[in-house]
């Protein structure tokens, strides 16, 4: 059975779902110590988050890009990622699901939350077939995001670099018994594909 093209895959329970993202020691480590994010944070800028560990790993070099060392994984509520999926807007301009590229840039402003479906990747960060999301929060979704969606947040990146170590050493079987388990989750609402 192949892998739909839009599909989310996450970790998650029936209560909570996992996303990734990475930041600066100065932001990432209080944050993991603290379980809320510090007040250096900045809830005015638009935040990205991943259900995808490997996505996470292609946009941060697993944990060695410079201001992403530290590799969080957040844990939300089930509502709260629902709440910013129903209050979304692709990323882009879609002909056919938006009237027009007017109509489309006027929701998009108004939109506290962002759809965007890039290629997943493998574990050596090759491009997949398929395509991952991400939720860019901004406004009201980023501060309900750090303020009321948040139930844990966990420092992932010795994983990471274990993970990474593996891939170099070509341990792949070894390195993919350590990733984080993803499976398909079906939001409710479900966000438009691109």
């Amino acid at each position: 059975m192949s892998t739909p093209q839009y599909e989310v895959r996450a970790r998650h329970t029936e209560t909570t779902v996992t996303v990734y993202q990475a930041y600066r020691p100065e932001i990432g480590l209080p944050a993991a110590r603290d379980g809320r994010f510090p007040p250096v944070w900045k809830r005015d800028r638009m935040t990205w988050i991943k259900p995808s560990f490997l996505w996470m790993m292609y946009r941060c070099g697993w944990a060695l890009k410079e201001g992403q060392e530290t590799v969080l994984a957040v844990e939300i509520t089930r509502e709260g990622f629902a709440w910013a999926l129903e209050h979304a807007e692709l990323s882009h301009y879609v002909r056919g699901l938006h009237p027009d590229r007017a109509a489309w840039r006027r929701s998009l402003r108004r939109a506290p939350a962002r759809v965007q479906w890039d290629p997943e990747r493998d574990l050596r960060l090759n491009p997949l077939p398929y395509r991952s999301l991400q939720l860019g929060l901004s406004g009201e979704a980023a501060a309900r995001y750090a303020d009321e969606w948040t139930v844990t947040i966990s420092d992932v990146t010795p994983l990471a670099r274990e993970i990474h170590h593996l891939v170099r050493a070509g341990s792949l079987d070894e390195a993919t018994a350590l990733l984080p388990r993803e499976t398909p989750y079906t939001p409710d609402p479900a966000p438009r594909p691109a």
